[in-house]
């Protein structure tokens, strides 16, 4: 018997009972998709991750307190002086005061609150869509003036332009100068789509968020990178005397990280996928152990007119093969419609195909129904004929 005539029995056999073979497949089908689903988010998530960061160029030092406390806090002034310095380009400070609330009219929502200086707009790489960013003199005369981010701007006012607005923040009126494009995720935690930015001394007095703990610097070109992460290295450690109370990362540092994290969290997540695959072999094992007892007189009548005992196994594990692959294939097709459909549901989180661990989903699919029909079909060719045919 060759091999098409093998799957084609097999075909027949399991289509006589369609409810049963497909809740079979069942535990198959769902691990599949769901390896390749999370995949796919997991890969769309890694190249916006990238995307985010390259954005943001190569350039780039994130500066960041460890410690608590007067002694490991900074000053606006003194960190500002650093931008003397030939390895150091610019710097943005910023402090944050998370989930205040901002109103307008009736409308009220809690946003973070962004307090920086105009630095922080170039090297975030953020757009304007109307007015203007945070002004050096806001920052020096504590100008009591806003920059909203898109969802700010939608959520609060519609369509209709907020400059020249008036915003309450925590009871605070702040006259908003400009509005953001829209941005999206930032690396700096806070979106600065959901963030109404301020100047950086004005937040400090105003909602008492004490001094600086986290800073941005920007290096000239990319080949000053290593001297500006020593300039301000020493400085940190001179002034906290010692070295470890606070944290200095590079792009490639803090891309490297949330992409390290990602890939774990997705590999766990597919772990757990993989455990559908297993449960599902174990369903085709019972399925094809109930199929032996069901077809036990057919295999006594097959070996008492010629057929051996590797025809038998081959015949039942063929049959279970069959059934965990058309469970793949079905998995397969449903996993390439929810990570293409995913992004409709949720267009904050992009996916990304790979064909590749859609045939690895597929062929270890195809793997299981072979390693849980293999005793099923063993049972079944060890059978005796005279033992089969008196089975009631």
């Amino acid at each position: 018997m060759n091999l098409l005539e093998l799957v084609t029995m097999a075909v027949r056999t399991i289509t006589a009972k369609p409810m049963r073979t497909l809740l079979t497949m069942l535990g198959v089908i769902i691990g599949v998709a769901s390896v390749i689903t999370l995949v796919s988010i997991g890969q769309g998530t890694t190249e916006q991750i990238e995307k985010q960061y390259e954005s943001l160029g190569t350039n780039l030092l994130v500066v960041n307190l460890l410690g608590n406390g007067r002694a490991q806090q900074l000053n606006y002034s003194e960190l500002m002086e650093l931008e003397t310095l030939p390895e150091i380009e610019s710097i943005a400070p910023t402090v944050t005061k998370s989930n205040a609330s901002v109103k307008y009219d009736r409308e009220a929502e809690s946003y973070n609150v962004i307090g920086t200086n105009d630095r922080y707009f170039s090297l975030m790489k953020t757009e304007m869509e109307s007015g203007r960013t945070i002004a050096e003199a806001d920052v020096e005369f504590r100008n009591q003036v806003a920059v909203v981010g898109s969802e700010v701007a939608e959520t609060l006012f519609g369509k209709v332009d907020p400059v020249g607005q008036e915003i309450n923040i925590d009871g605070i009126m702040f006259t908003i100068v400009g509005k953001l494009a829209p941005k999206g995720s930032s690396i700096g935690g806070a979106s600065p789509d959901s963030s109404v930015i301020v100047p950086i001394v004005t937040a400090i007095r105003t909602f008492k968020l004490g001094q600086i703990r986290t800073a941005y610097l920007e290096a000239p070109e990319v080949d000053q990178l290593a001297a500006a992460q020593t300039t301000i290295t020493q400085f940190l450690t001179s002034k906290f005397k010692s070295a470890n109370g606070f944290r200095i990362s590079n792009q490639d540092e803090l891309m490297n990280a949330r992409k390290e994290a990602s890939s774990s969290l997705t590999n766990q997540l597919i772990s757990v996928a993989l455990i559908s695959l297993l449960v599902g072999g174990i369903g085709i094992m019972n399925i094809m152990l109930v199929t032996v007892s069901e077809r036990t007189r057919e295999i006594g009548i097959r070996k008492s007119i010629g057929a051996q005992r590797r025809h038998i196994l081959t015949q039942f594990l063929m049959e279970a093969t069959v059934i965990s692959g058309l469970g793949g294939l079905l998995g397969l097709m449903l996993g390439i419609g929810a990570s293409l459909g995913w992004p409709m549901l949720n267009p904050d989180q992009p996916t990304k195909l790979s064909l590749d661990f859609g045939l690895y989903a597929l062929l270890f699919s195809v793997m299981v129904g072979v390693i849980f029909g293999l005793y099923p079909a063993n049972k079944a060719s060890r059978l005796k004929p005279i033992d089969a045919l008196r089975f009631d």
